[in-house]
């Protein structure tokens, strides 16, 4: 599989931050994000979208992190 050509590389971006955007402004309901999501997954190779979607997840924890802190879980440590 040769490598994307820079338009197919912006066309995946616009549609990867279409997405996000969509899914920001419905609190992740991916439901209502649908027909973002299929031409998400259209515009950008099948490893591309794995990725983008665990690095949403890592952004979404990594901001969580930084606005709560870490609480360790109550049963840690006890037997």
């Amino acid at each position: 599989m040769a490598a994307p050509t820079m338009e197919e590389r912006k066309a995946c971006w616009g549609a990867r931050d279409e997405f996000w955007q969509c899914l920001d402004s419905h609190g992740d309901d991916a439901a209502k994000c649908e027909k973002l999501r299929r031409a998400f997954e259209s515009r950008c190779p099948q490893q591309w979208v794995k990725h983008f979607d665990k690095r949403r997840d890592f952004l979404k924890y990594k901001k969580k992190l930084e606005t709560e802190g870490y609480r360790p879980p109550e049963a840690a440590g006890k037997s």
